[in-house]
This record gives structure tokens, sequence and C-alpha cells, in this order.
């Protein structure tokens, strides 16, 4: 997914009350950008790395300019929009990127379902059974490409396991996609050790019939693109305990 406006280019100064970054620009003036990220952002703040940003003319904007890529502390890159994922998602469904989901007639974004009173992020339509997809986005990794999520406890994810469990249960289609923004990330798992209540409901929900896939992008923020381009491995079993 290729912005149609050049991305620009500075160095991470600060991040600081969870939608504001300062950035140094290349003729050394600083510059206020909107953060569009409402997580932790765990192990993708590297102070003084190159980060990259979008520029908006919505005149109805403060901060016209917003973060997209991160360069972490071990030196992947990070897509830290999550505002991103689900066009990323969609945009690989309708090209036949994420082959699990090809055939279906129509997509609804944000279709509202369930007993819990959420909205899927989308509704597959026209085959034999309607398909239920929620997005997530990953930026955490920690140790050698390994991906985790969530990056910060998560009681609205742990709610959305369990309306697709029950989706599933229902006869329908339950997907949850990992929309793997980082370059460094070959696998994913729930974080069991920054929120073991969404980890148990992870793998409660697989158990009840979610399908759970990954798919990772490939970035490029000299073309301003960020692109999913293949699935890769998720942990669909909790690790054996030790006694």
């Amino acid at each position: 997914m290729q912005d149609n406006k050049n991305w620009q280019q500075g160095r991470l100064l600060r991040r600081y009350k969870r939608f504001l970054a300062d950035v140094l620009l290349e003729d050394g003036s600083e510059l206020t950008i909107h953060c569009p990220n409402t997580g932790s952002m765990r192990e993708c703040l590297a102070l003084d790395s190159p980060c990259w940003f979008s520029h908006s003319d919505s005149k109805t904007r403060k901060y016209p300019n917003t973060w997209e890529v991160a360069t972490t502390p071990a030196g992947d890159l990070a897509g830290i929009n999550t505002g991103r994922a689900n066009a990323l998602v969609r945009e690989a469904i309708e090209t036949g990127i994420i082959g699990e989901l090809s055939g279906y007639d129509t997509i609804k974004a944000e279709v509202k379902y369930g007993d819990e009173n959420s909205r899927i992020d989308f509704l597959l339509t026209g085959r034999d059974a309607d398909c239920y997809v929620e997005v997530k986005n990953v930026t955490l990794k920690e140790g050698e490409g390994q991906g985790y999520f969530p990056d910060a406890v998560s009681a609205r994810g742990s709610k959305h396991l369990r309306e697709l469990a029950a989706m599933a249960e229902s006869g329908a289609r339950a997907v949850l996609i990992f929309c793997v923004q980082h370059s460094g990330i070959e696998q994913v798992a729930p974080a069991a050790h920054i929120d073991p209540a969404y980890t148990a409901a992870f793998y409660d929900a697989v158990k009840r019939g979610v399908e759970v896939l990954a798919y990772r992008a490939e970035i490029a923020p000299e073309n301003s693109d960020i692109t999913l381009t293949r699935g890769i491995a998720v942990s669909l079993s909790p690790p054996l305990t030790q006694s």
C-alpha cells in the first residue's frame, strides 16, 4: 500500500502524552507530529533513530503530520500507525495475498455483531458461511524473530476473542489476523508475560474454532510503502509447563 504522498524522514527525539512525538529534521529544526498508536510501543522506541512521517493537507488538524514508521532498538523497521492495519489487510484480501480468505463476493467493514456490542473489522460474504475477520496490529518483537500481541493489557482484545469464538460456535467462520508491521518478526504468539487474560482467551478461542493467521509486511519508507506480502507462523498451542 503506497501512500500517494512522499513520507519525510527525521530522527525521533521523544514520544509523550501518548499521541505526540517530537522529531528532528535534517535542517536542525524540531517538529511535533501525531502518534497514531495508543499502545505501549514497547521495543519500538529508539531515541535519535530514523523515523518517517506522512503529511495531511487537512485544515482542521492541529498536527498535520503523522508518524508512520519507527526504527526499533534492534534496528528493525516497525509500522506504528495502527490505523493502517485494516487497510493493509483489506488490500491483501482483495489482491489474493491472503489466500485463506479468497473466494468471497463482498467485504463489509465495521459491521455490528455479537452479544457484547462489538464491531467486526470485516465481514466477508458470498460463500457457504459468512466470515468474521478481526485485525490486530503487531509491532512487539522480543527475542530472535519472535513477535507478540498485545504489547499492553488489552481487555478489548479479550472481548473480541470471546465474540469471535461465539461466532465460530454458531456456524460462521471466524478469523483473527495478526497484521505484522515489523521487519524482524517471523512468528507470532500471544504475550502471556504481558496479558495472561488475553492469552487464556486466545487459546480458548482457538479451541472453539477461531482460525488465526499472521501476515507480515514489507516496509519501504523511502517509497512511502508498506505492503503485506507473506504469511508467517502463529503459536496455536500453549507452551508446556514444567512440573
